[in-house]
């Protein structure tokens, strides 16, 4: 397959665009530099570049960076160059060196797009670099989306070479007399990728010497299973889950991968396999479970799952009369205020009104308590929390995490649920309105 067909097949690039090629002055970027605008009448695009120094390599790679540059200027391709302190930004983000040079190289390409009108992004992966991709992430256990490797378009970034082996390209760059730069870190085996490159590659091509043109049709095959199950996963996704909640028994329902890729909707694409497992786990228990997962609690409750912050209702959170107050580890904000007269009777028991003078002391809110009581207006009798909570049929985390207001006296609200005879307020009488919301969930999207 030709690169022009590769474009095409995976649709990389339309008539119109003002492609940016990254380049490094290396063989593979100076190749796709040289086919791009070559071959940009064909393609019906204009073309342009940029190059990056990461400052790893002091004068050789601020030398690549000029090469590129006159390069340009020789064959009449606008060009923008740029450079950055990678080792720096390493040790200041605290990322690895080659983590923080790719963060830094797109965000320079990125600006550079834009600088230059372009709405495309083209880099020089190519084969080779897409089989090492798939065997390091072997090598960790990165599933199925791991193996799909380097996926030839991610938004505006395109990778026209993924088809192309090394060895295609250098016979290009020999055939069109293409000069380039060679980064002598790329004969060095401090780096895992150059440690595959130079010793596990040669191997896997003794036994296959179509090794990569293998791994470029398997990545192709996995990439459609992946689209396909991540459909799936967006399907139940969309139909089951709402307000931070899934049906245990539709979770279990789905076929395991689809499952554990609505988890990772839920919970965050970098959801680990571990996690993923523990919460599949405590879906399918008939018992109060829970699972804590980096910050987020999830809970299976009576056949549903939570998803959300590890929120816990707190021992004693003291009202400020006329603030609006957040109680981050509750997930309620609480605004109280003094008013005039009653409001209309709120059904849902979010808006409560006080009769002021009847308050004893300051207002609380805290979680239920052992023993605690409450004569609701209207009810005709005194129950207790517990009672109360078990007819309403709550959930064991309702029970924990519903807010309770009290004076110095005892209980004088509960939330959901309404307020004490003692303190209903009535026409006529200074008011205490205390209103409760619930903050979003970690797990609502």
């Amino acid at each position: 397959m030709t690169i022009i067909d590769f474009i095409k097949e995976n649709r990389l690039i339309s008539p119109g665009q003002r492609v940016l090629c990254a380049v490094s002055g290396g063989a593979d970027s100076m190749c796709l530099l040289h086919y791009l605008s070559e071959n940009a009448h064909r393609l019906g695009i204009s073309v342009c570049a940029a190059s990056f120094d990461h400052m790893l390599r002091g004068a050789e790679s601020a030398s690549d960076c000029r090469f590129v540059a006159d390069w340009c200027s020789q064959h009449g391709i606008e060009c923008l160059t740029g450079s950055g302190d990678v080792r720096r930004r390493a040790e200041l983000d605290g990322m690895g060196e080659e983590e923080a040079a790719r963060a830094s190289r797109y965000e320079f390409l990125e600006s550079a797009a834009e600088k230059l009108g372009c709405n495309v992004i083209a880099t020089a992966h190519n084969a080779n670099d897409n089989a090492e991709t798939m065997l390091f992430n072997l090598t960790r256990g990165g599933g199925l989306k791991g193996l799909c490797g380097i996926p030839p378009k991610r938004g505006n970034i395109v990778r026209p070479l993924l088809g192309t082996t090394r060895q295609e390209i250098e016979a290009y760059n020999a055939a069109n007399a293409i000069e380039y730069v060679s980064d002598k870190t790329n004969a060095s085996d401090d780096y895992t990728r150059n440690v595959l490159r130079h010793h596990v590659t040669p191997v896997l091509e003794g036994i296959n010497p179509a090794f990569f043109e293998a791994c470029t049709r398997t990545a192709q095959l996995l990439r459609e299973d992946e689209a396909c199950l991540d459909d799936m996963a967006r399907k139940a996704y969309d139909e089951h889950y709402s307000s931070g909640a899934f049906p245990a028994s539709k979770l279990l329902e789905l076929p395991k991968p689809v499952a554990m890729r609505v988890l990772r909707m839920i919970c965050g694409r970098a959801m680990s396999f571990t996690h993923a497992q523990a919460v599949y786990s405590i879906a399918s228990s008939s018992e109060y479970r829970s699972a804590d997962i980096s910050g987020m609690r999830v809970v299976c409750d009576r056949g549903v799952l939570y998803f959300g912050r590890e929120y816990s209702v707190p021992e004693s959170f003291e009202l400020k009369i006329g603030a609006q107050q957040i109680i981050p580890e509750s997930g309620f904000e609480v605004k109280s205020e003094i008013i005039a007269h009653c409001g209309k009777k709120n059904e849902s028991f979010n808006i409560l009104y006080f009769n002021y003078d009847s308050i004893c002391g300051s207002i609380s809110l805290t979680s239920r308590k052992p023993g605690d009581k409450i004569r609701l207006c209207g009810r005709g009798c005194t129950k207790s929390l517990k009672d109360l909570f078990s007819e309403a049929k709550l959930s064991r985390m309702e029970r924990e995490t519903t807010p309770v207001l009290r004076d110095e006296r005892g209980v004088i609200a509960v939330y959901g649920f309404g307020v004490a005879e003692r303190c209903i307020a009535r026409p006529g009488d200074k008011v205490i309105r205390v209103t409760i919301n619930k903050t979003k969930l970690t797990g609502d999207n």
